[in-house]
């Protein structure tokens, strides 16, 4: 389980990190690459996004990830069957990261099913919350896949205990309201939004939302659990190309 490997792997480690990347973007050969490279360069689970037209969570950065990706042809099957690839060769945990509407077009069922068929271990859809999700979470439990919720600073503390109570795997935890690769303000302000969601739930806690450098995940260290890093790993790609995440990656870890 998702979970169990967490724990594990956070008994060896200070801190964990996850990373993410847009499916089909710049290509799918180079986003296989990049996997390869993050891999290497010691990540512990990474995020799959598969892309959507409306990406609501996130900011331009993602956003224009997402848009070239469709724009070059990018469709769910095509993602399933890179997800089965990295699966079967790299041994860390993949997720899926989409949108909701995607599963329900897919079909919800026949979507949970060709993701364990993939390997793929839980995912996440900002966009769904758990009253609407009866039937995902259904099939997330006869898959044996982890539905990975999301606690936001605004988010009350009954509602955080409500979100848990449905979740498996980790909660994500955004740093602030807004989207994506916006700037965040890493400091003391953070403890108290943290120490809810402590309260809230016994899971692994993973921070993301403009999570940018090492600095970044030095500060977040004994507070949750996972870093996960997205947007600038895009940026990375954008001004570098594919070459440079390693060593952006490796920068991050050290």
């Amino acid at each position: 389980m998702l979970e169990s490997y967490l724990r594990e792997k956070r008994s060896q480690k200070e801190i964990l990190l996850m990373t993410h990347i847009v499916l089909g973007y710049p290509s799918f050969s180079q986003a296989y690459r990049i996997v390869e490279a993050m891999v290497e360069a010691g990540v512990d689970l990474i995020e799959l996004q598969i892309p959507f037209s409306e990406p609501m969570a996130d900011g331009p950065v993602i956003l224009n990830a997402n848009q070239s990706a469709l724009a070059a042809g990018s469709s769910v099957e095509q993602c399933l069957a890179f997800a089965g690839e990295v699966c079967a060769r790299f041994e860390i945990p993949f997720l899926f990261m989409s949108y909701y509407n995607i599963l329900y077009k897919y079909g919800v069922d026949r979507f949970a099913a060709a993701m364990a068929k993939a390997g793929i271990r839980g995912a996440i859809v900002p966009d769904l919350p758990p009253e609407e999700a009866e039937d995902y979470l259904k099939a997330m439990v006869i898959n044996q896949l982890a539905p990975v919720f999301i606690f936001s600073p605004n988010t009350p503390d009954q509602r955080l205990q409500f979100i848990a109570d449905h979740a498996k795997g980790f909660i994500y935890c955004v740093a602030r309201t807004g989207v994506t690769g916006s700037r965040t303000e890493f400091s003391q302000q953070l403890d108290a939004y943290l120490n809810r969601c402590r309260r809230a739930t016994k899971l692994p806690l993973a921070l993301g939302f403009g999570v940018k450098d090492k600095a970044d995940i030095d500060f977040l260290r004994g507070k949750v659990d996972i870093a996960v890093i997205g947007s600038q790993t895009i940026r990375t790609v954008d001004k570098k190309g594919v070459e440079a995440v390693e060593g952006f990656i490796r920068g991050l870890t050290l």
